[in-house]
Protein backbone atom coordinates (compact mmCIF):
# COMPACT_ATOMS: atom_id res chain seq x y z
CA UNK A 1 0.00 0.00 0.00
CA UNK A 2 1.08 3.81 -0.60
CA UNK A 3 -0.21 6.44 1.06
CA UNK A 4 0.81 10.28 -0.41
CA UNK A 5 0.08 11.96 2.71
CA UNK A 6 -1.68 15.63 2.35
CA UNK A 7 -0.91 15.46 -1.61
CA UNK A 8 -3.24 18.42 -2.36
CA UNK A 9 0.20 20.09 -1.24
CA UNK A 10 3.20 16.97 -1.37
CA UNK A 11 6.53 18.58 -3.10
CA UNK A 12 8.94 16.93 -4.98
CA UNK A 13 7.66 15.89 -8.02
CA UNK A 14 9.28 15.28 -10.85
CA UNK A 15 10.01 17.27 -13.98
CA UNK A 16 8.23 15.72 -17.00
CA UNK A 17 8.64 18.90 -18.94
CA UNK A 18 6.12 20.90 -21.05
CA UNK A 19 2.85 19.70 -22.96
CA UNK A 20 3.43 17.89 -26.86
CA UNK A 21 1.03 20.62 -27.99
CA UNK A 22 0.70 23.66 -25.48
CA UNK A 23 -0.88 26.13 -26.92
CA UNK A 24 0.10 30.05 -26.80
CA UNK A 25 2.04 31.69 -24.00
CA UNK A 26 2.57 30.66 -21.32
CA UNK A 27 3.68 26.86 -21.71
CA UNK A 28 2.49 24.80 -19.13
CA UNK A 29 5.27 23.10 -16.93
CA UNK A 30 4.14 19.37 -16.08
CA UNK A 31 5.50 17.47 -12.92
CA UNK A 32 4.59 14.45 -11.26
CA UNK A 33 4.76 11.27 -9.25
CA UNK A 34 4.13 8.08 -10.53
CA UNK A 35 2.79 5.38 -8.19
CA UNK A 36 3.55 1.44 -9.03
CA UNK A 37 0.43 -0.42 -8.21
CA UNK A 38 1.16 -3.94 -7.93
CA UNK A 39 -1.99 -6.18 -9.22
CA UNK A 40 -2.81 -3.06 -11.25
CA UNK A 41 -2.48 -4.82 -14.64
CA UNK A 42 -0.55 -2.03 -16.93
CA UNK A 43 -2.65 1.07 -15.12
CA UNK A 44 -0.43 3.72 -14.69
CA UNK A 45 -1.53 5.81 -11.23
CA UNK A 46 0.13 8.92 -9.67
CA UNK A 47 -0.02 12.35 -9.07
CA UNK A 48 0.25 15.27 -11.50
CA UNK A 49 0.66 18.95 -11.52
CA UNK A 50 0.21 21.47 -14.24
CA UNK A 51 0.85 25.29 -14.12
CA UNK A 52 -1.12 27.84 -15.94
CA UNK A 53 -1.14 27.64 -19.92
CA UNK A 54 -3.16 25.96 -22.50
CA UNK A 55 -2.78 22.51 -24.07
CA UNK A 56 -4.37 19.51 -25.92
CA UNK A 57 -4.93 16.72 -24.79
CA UNK A 58 -4.21 13.72 -26.91
CA UNK A 59 -4.28 10.67 -24.44
CA UNK A 60 -5.64 6.96 -26.53
CA UNK A 61 -6.29 5.57 -23.14
CA UNK A 62 -9.23 6.26 -20.57
CA UNK A 63 -8.49 8.01 -17.58
CA UNK A 64 -10.14 8.57 -14.38
CA UNK A 65 -8.99 12.10 -12.21
CA UNK A 66 -9.71 13.68 -9.31
CA UNK A 67 -8.82 17.22 -9.13
CA UNK A 68 -7.11 17.99 -5.67
CA UNK A 69 -6.34 21.70 -6.32
CA UNK A 70 -6.49 24.37 -9.21
CA UNK A 71 -8.86 25.22 -11.57
CA UNK A 72 -9.26 25.25 -15.28
CA UNK A 73 -11.52 24.86 -17.98
CA UNK A 74 -11.67 21.60 -20.46
CA UNK A 75 -13.27 21.83 -24.27
CA UNK A 76 -13.97 18.51 -25.44
CA UNK A 77 -13.53 18.32 -29.53
CA UNK A 78 -16.58 19.94 -30.37
CA UNK A 79 -18.36 20.39 -26.89
CA UNK A 80 -18.65 23.25 -24.49
CA UNK A 81 -15.65 24.52 -21.94
CA UNK A 82 -16.41 22.62 -18.77
CA UNK A 83 -15.33 24.13 -15.53
CA UNK A 84 -13.42 22.41 -13.25
CA UNK A 85 -11.74 22.73 -9.73
CA UNK A 86 -10.64 20.63 -6.50
CA UNK A 87 -13.04 18.38 -5.35
CA UNK A 88 -14.25 17.46 -9.01
CA UNK A 89 -13.92 13.95 -9.93
CA UNK A 90 -13.45 13.36 -14.06
CA UNK A 91 -13.91 10.18 -16.25
CA UNK A 92 -12.56 10.37 -19.97
CA UNK A 93 -13.49 7.89 -22.47
CA UNK A 94 -10.64 6.66 -24.58
CA UNK A 95 -9.41 8.88 -27.37
CA UNK A 96 -10.93 12.04 -25.82
CA UNK A 97 -9.61 15.05 -27.14
CA UNK A 98 -9.98 18.91 -26.79
CA UNK A 99 -7.91 21.74 -25.34
CA UNK A 100 -7.13 22.27 -21.47
CA UNK A 101 -7.01 25.82 -20.18
CA UNK A 102 -5.31 25.55 -16.78
CA UNK A 103 -5.96 28.91 -15.13
CA UNK A 104 -4.52 28.41 -11.44
CA UNK A 105 -2.18 25.56 -11.26
CA UNK A 106 -3.84 22.45 -11.09
CA UNK A 107 -2.85 19.26 -9.25
CA UNK A 108 -4.69 15.55 -9.86
CA UNK A 109 -4.59 11.93 -8.87
CA UNK A 110 -5.54 9.64 -11.72
CA UNK A 111 -5.92 6.63 -13.05
CA UNK A 112 -4.57 5.60 -17.10
CA UNK A 113 -5.94 2.26 -18.17
CA UNK A 114 -4.05 0.26 -20.48
CA UNK A 115 -5.41 0.53 -23.84
CA UNK A 116 -7.23 -2.63 -24.98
Amino acid sequence: MTVLRQSAQLGGLADEGTPLRPIGEPVCALSGHAVTLAGADGHATGLWACTPGRFERQLAQAEVMHILAGRCTFTPTGGQPLAIGAGDTLFFPAHTTGVWDVQETLRKVYVVMPQG
